[in-house]
Parts: structure tokens; C-alpha cells; sequence
């Protein structure tokens, strides 16, 4: 396997003391260089006639390359390494988002009215109408992101306490691409009826519900019974939000190649939440001959083991993951690293389109397919074309609150995702441009917008 690409994942800071002479960081720079190592930025920290401070910033592909990196460095002669730290591990210390209050408190009068007396007649007022809670309170602007933490990215059922970090995460993305207050809900439960119990009881704080790392198939239930017995709308960014910014992509990466989705093979490795949805919002966007395989091969008609929503997508076909690339036009992955070979991706259709999205590591490494894909993405931000949900939900929860939407729709997720692709315009569409990067300011209000219209037409908006 090709070696991954250093990245800030596993990025270190290095304090150094060195010899004050010329020559001496550069076989610093030198020595993690030979290591592999990539570099950031290197401030001065201290210097005299004597001795120089620095601290260097390094990327590193992995825990065991970062010790590698180290370990070259600690061998220098004249060089003291006075301090490693991990600068992830850093930016996670004491949490990453706090609460903060909207409004000064510096007077008596201040204090009377955001709190008591005062907010005893704003009680009275929504006890009265219940509405007014969208205007006077939290709700109108607040999400809560719930998991029970059984799929934490792809690492596995971790729990609660370990799912907290991406839960903050999402909570950082929410504010910083769409202004919403989140707040992370990690359930001490994997019982479904629980789950949905607590959520439903927590409702009323929220202007909508995320759900997140919840593994199949519980999460299918869980997301269909809080749609129907809540009326804010839920979203489980997991099959939907992936499903949306696949689609998108998938949109100009055929418009790109100078296909139709209808008339395309498609094969998605992963019948899990993320597989299952995106093989059901290609399906509502036109695509007509989709392959789900998973871990036993092709979701054929013949298996007698599939539950009712592989059943919906089972072809007359049987065998490998092999056999399902070959003469296809599309390759989806939202499954394990490696799986792909460069000898598959040969084997499908001209210009063939693979998106390996298994993160850390993908299906198959761009690397190695260079030259027989014609457009290649992944989940991973090192690479061209990365499939980030942040370029979905945050729009997606903005547009729904704004109109008081009761629930999110497939045609909601439909136009977000045509929302998303129309943002590449056809004189920068390219094998290595097929989505807009997550920092284009633009695309949480445009995504927005089409999720208000689309609400709106289907006559689900409040307002």
C-alpha cells in the first residue's frame, strides 16, 4: 500500500535548543525531512549568542511515523529536544467550544431582566402561546447533535464519553459555517426506545435534531420514528448528509465525463447507513441500475440473509466485489481500506468514476489509479475532491429552522445536493474540481436557500 500523505491529523510541535551558528536548523529541517516529515510553520522562540529556541510544527502520515520523526531528530548532535507535543491532542485540551452568554449582564437592571423578575413575565408569555418559544428563546437558532456513540467515524461502538470529541466537532462546524448554536448529546443507551424516548424529552430546547455515529441498523428506526413523532426536523447526517454531498459530486463528475445518471452502472461498497442512503438518493435523482455490495459480495436476489432495505436494492447478480466493478461506470465506497485493487478499477467502463470515501485510509489510494480513473475522490482532505459532509448540514439545518420546517425531506436533500454541485461552474469543472471546498462561503447559504424553496413547495415550512 502506498504510504499516506502527512497530514495535520498527526501533527507535532517540536521545541528545540540549538548552537547559535549557521548550518544548524538546516540539519534539523534536514533530518526531518529524510524522515518523511512535512513542515509547518517554525517560529523563533528565544535566541542570545549562545543558543536558539524554535518550535517546528511537523506533519506526520501516523502515530508510528511522528516517533520515526522524533526519534531523527533526538539523534542529532548539539540538538535538544526539549519538549513533543501532539498538537491534536492539544487543540482538543479542555474541550472545544464552551457557552457563552449573547448579553452583558453589568447592571441590577440587566440581571432584573434576563432573570428574575423579569423573566417571569417571558414564562407567562410562551406558557400562553407556545410559538413564541421560536422567538424568545434559544430554540430558533439551536441544534442538538445526539449519538449513543455505537459508530464513531470508523472506529466502532466507543461509547458516549469517547464519541464527546466529534460530537464537539460538529458542534464547531455547525457555528462557524452557519451560525447555529449546537450543543453535543451523548446518550449512556443503545437501546432504541430509550433513545427515541430522550430525544422526544429533550425536544423542546431545540430548533432541530442531528443525529450522529448511531449504528445500523438501529439508526434507520430511530431517525424514522423521530420524524414522525417530533415536529422539528431530525437529520441523520451519517446516511444523509453523505448521501447529498455524494450526489453532488457524482452530478458534475458525470457531467465531467459526459454521462447520464440514468444510463450509468453504478456500485456502492457498503450496505451500511451511508450505502443505503446514498443508493436511495440516487435512486430519487434518476439513477436506474445500482449494485450495493457488502462485506458477503453482491446484494443479490438470491441471499437469504438480507433485511428489508437491502432487499429494496438486490439485483439479479451474485458474487465478488470484483465481479460488480467489472463493466461499471461508477465506483462508490463508504466501506474498508483496501478492498480495491487497481486491476478493478481496469476493469470498469471508460472514464470510469471512483470515489473511495473510506477515511482514514480509502478503498484504494488515488496513487495507484492515477491514470485509469477518470475522476477519483475522497473523504480525505489531502487529496482533490474531498466528499465532506460539512458541506451539507450546516445549510441543510439552516434552511429547514429558518422556514420552521416540520421535517427534512427527500426532495429537500435532492435540491441541497444540487445546490452544492451548481457552485462548480462549467469553465472550473475538472477531473480535480468536482466539488466546492468546504472554506467557499457561499455554499452554506445557497444551500440554505434551496432547502427554504424546496420546503416551501412541499408545503412543509412553518413560515
Amino acid at each position: 500500500m502506498v504510504s499516506l500523505t502527512p497530514n495535520p491529523s498527526y501533527s507535532v510541535s517540536l521545541l528545540l535548543e540549538l548552537p547559535n551558528h549557521a548550518g544548524t536548523l538546516a540539519s534539523v529541517t534536514q533530518a526531518i525531512a529524510d524522515a518523511g516529515g512535512s513542515f509547518g510553520q517554525i517560529s523563533l522562540i528565544e535566541s542570545n549568542l549562545k543558543l536558539t529556541r524554535r518550535e517546528i510544527a511537523v506533519d506526520a502520515s501516523s502515530s508510528e511515523h511522528a516517533e520515526k520523526i522524533i526519534g531523527a531528530v533526538k539523534a542529532l548532535d548539539n540538538v535538544k529536544l526539549l519538549k513533543v507535543s501532539d498538537r491534536t491532542f492539544d487543540l482538543h485540551r479542555q474541550g472545544k467550544i464552551s457557552v457563552v452568554s449573547r448579553i452583558p449582564l453589568t447592571s441590577q437592571s440587566d440581571l432584573a431582566m434576563a432573570y428574575t423578575p423579569g423573566v417571569g413575565r417571558i414564562c407567562r408569555a410562551i406558557a400562553e402561546d407556545p410559538e413564541k418559544v421560536y422567538s424568545l428563546t434559544i430554540k430558533s437558532n439551536t441544534v442538538a447533535v445526539v449519538t449513543d456513540g455505537s459508530a464513531v467515524l470508523g472506529l466502532g461502538n466507543l461509547g458516549p464519553e469517547a464519541a464527546l470529541p466529534v460530537m464537539e466537532g460538529k458542534a464547531m462546524l455547525f457555528k462557524e459555517f452557519a451560525q447555529l448554536d449546537a450543543f453535543p448529546i451523548c446518550l449512556d443507551t443503545q437501546d432504541t426506545e430509550e433513545i427515541i424516548r430522550t430525544v422526544k424529552a429533550i425536544a423542546p430546547v431545540f430548533g432541530g435534531v442531528n443525529l450522529e455515529d448511531i449504528a445500523a441498523p438501529r439508526c434507520f428506526e430511530i431517525e424514522a420514528r423521530l420524524k414522525k413523532e417530533l415536529n422539528i426536523p431530525v437529520f441523520h447526517d451519517d446516511q444523509h448528509g453523505t448521501a447529498i454531498v455524494t450526489l453532488a459530486a457524482l452530478l458534475n463528475a458525470l457531467k465531467f465525463v459526459g454521462k447520464a445518471m440514468a444510463a450509468v452502472r453504478i456500485v456502492i461498497n457498503g450496505a451500511g447507513a451511508a450505502g443505503l442512503a446514498i443508493a436511495e438518493l440516487l435512486k430519487e435523482s434518476g439513477a436506474t441500475d445500482i449494485w450495493i455490495c457488502d462485506s458477503k459480495g453482491i446484494v443479490g436476489k438470491h441471499r437469504t440473509d438480507l433485511n428489508s432495505k437491502k432487499q429494496s436494492f438486490a439485483v439479479d447478480a451474485e458474487g465478488t466485489l470484483a465481479d460488480a466493478m467489472a463493466g461499471a461506470d461508477v465506483f462508490l465506497g463508504v466501506s474498508a481500506p483496501g478492498v480495491v485493487t487497481k486491476e478493478m478499477v481496469q476493469s470498469m467502463a471508460k472514464d470510469p468514476i471512483v470515489f473511495a470515501m473510506a477515511n482514514p485510509i480509502p478503498e484504494i489510494q488515488p496513487e495507484l489509479i492515477q491514470e485509469d480513473a477518470a475522476v477519483i475522490a475522497t473523504g480525505r482532505s489531502d487529496y482533490p475532491n474531498q466528499i465532506n459532509n460539512v458541506l451539507a448540514f450546516p445549510g441543510v439545518f439552516r434552511g429547514a429552522i429558518d422556514c420552521r420546517a416540520s421535517i427534512i425531506t427527500t426532495t429537500m436533500c435532492i435540491e441541497a445536493a444540487k445546490a452544492i454541485a451548481s457552485l462548480v461552474h462549467s469553465n472550473t469543472l475538472d477531473s480535480e474540481h468536482i466539488i466546492p471546498s468546504v472554506f467557499d462561503n457561499r455554499v452554506a447559504t445557497t444551500v440554505a436557500s434551496a432547502v427554504q424553496l424546496a420546503a416551501r413547495n412541499e408545503g412543509v415550512a412553518g413560515q
